[in-house]
């Protein structure tokens, strides 16, 4: 199950690289993976504080944090 959750983080992580900003929806129907396994994903890469959230009317985005992508480029 953590090899999954590991897993789905990465891919969570790479969508947002590529892509900037979801939902939880939208990642869940782009990476093709059930929503409590992204949603675990999504508490792991939180929990180390990669993640940025922003609730608007349309819902919640989440983003890579700043420094995130930084790194991600060097």
């Amino acid at each position: 199950m953590l090899e999954d959750i590991g897993s789905v983080a990465g891919a969570v992580w790479h969508y947002l690289e590529e892509n900037s900003e979801a939902t939880v929806t939208k990642l869940t129907r782009e990476i093709g993976e059930n929503k409590r396994t992204v949603l675990m994903a999504i508490g792991w890469l939180a929990r180390e504080g990669k993640l940025d959230f922003e609730k608007r009317k349309q819902g919640t985005y989440i983003t890579l944090k700043t420094q995130q992508l930084d790194a991600a480029a060097a």
